[in-house]
């Protein structure tokens, strides 16, 4: 069974998804990286790759993914880095994270057929449009069984959601709010509300809570609201200040209570 499945089916609490750059801080850093992130207890290890136009993320990602480039990283290194990495970490899900322009370089079908063999469960895919995916993505996300998560923000109507939920597998990815990404230190009380909201609305699969979790108290009010937390700006963070990735994650667990 699918890795990402099998976890979403076991635990529906309190879960924690770490996303990182592949090739940042250092080209070779990815295999080191997700073994430190298995070792430290990360639920879900989102693999991100680097491109040229991030148009949803942040400085912080920005940057490592200048570096992450500049440094030589591709999509199809990243994809026998994390080969390497699933040979050393069996069970953990491993989620690649990017933008639409490099899986269609590579070529939608190839992509899902190597990703699906290095190891992968699952895809984020930010600039995917929902129609897209249904037409041109959805068969290969069930023949590959590699489930395309898509993303969620405050502005998403209740009907689309519902479609999501409906045709989507794996969890829902509820952006925190309609901006980039970037740690903040508490969220408002209309990102409270929205959570409740969604809360509310009784889907068949989880949500994970992303952009600007960096504390214990988003952490925690990100698990109260979801089934857990995606975490990336903050631990690039700390990948950039201590390039040591066990350090790297100890003070990523520490941050957040863990």
């Amino acid at each position: 069974m699918n890795r990402l499945k099998s976890l979403l089916e076991k635990k529906n609490n309190n879960l924690l998804s770490v996303y990182f750059t592949a090739g940042f801080p250092r080209l070779d850093s990815t295999v080191e990286i997700i073994t430190e992130l298995c070792r430290g207890g990360a639920d879900i290890i989102e693999v991100g790759i680097p491109f040229s136009d991030p148009m949803a993320d942040g400085p912080v990602i920005q940057h490592s993914g200048t570096v992450a480039l500049r440094n030589g990283m591709t999509l199809r290194l990243l994809l026998d880095q994390v080969e390497e990495a699933r040979a050393k970490n069996p069970d953990t899900p491993f989620v690649a994270m990017g933008y639409l322009n490099p899986i269609m370089q590579m070529v939608a079908e190839a992509f899902f057929k190597r990703a699906k063999e290095a190891g992968i469960d699952g895809v984020i895919i930010p600039d995917l449009p929902f129609a897209t995916y249904m037409s041109d993505y959805k068969e290969l996300s069930e023949r590959y069984d590699l489930p395309v998560i898509m993303l969620i923000t405050p502005e998403t109507s209740e009907a689309r959601i519902r479609l999501i939920d409906e045709h989507c597998d794996g969890f829902i990815y509820m952006v925190s709010a309609a901006s980039t990404t970037g740690a903040r230190d508490s969220f408002s009380a209309p990102q409270l509300d929205y959570f409740k909201r969604i809360d509310g609305m009784g889907l068949s699969h989880p949500r994970l809570i992303g952009f600007g979790i960096s504390n214990k108290t988003t952490y925690d009010e990100a698990c109260r609201y979801s089934s857990g937390a995606i975490i990336g700006s903050q631990f690039i963070k700390l990948l950039e200040s201590d390039p040591n990735p066990a350090e790297a994650v100890a003070a990523l667990l520490a941050k957040i209570g863990r």
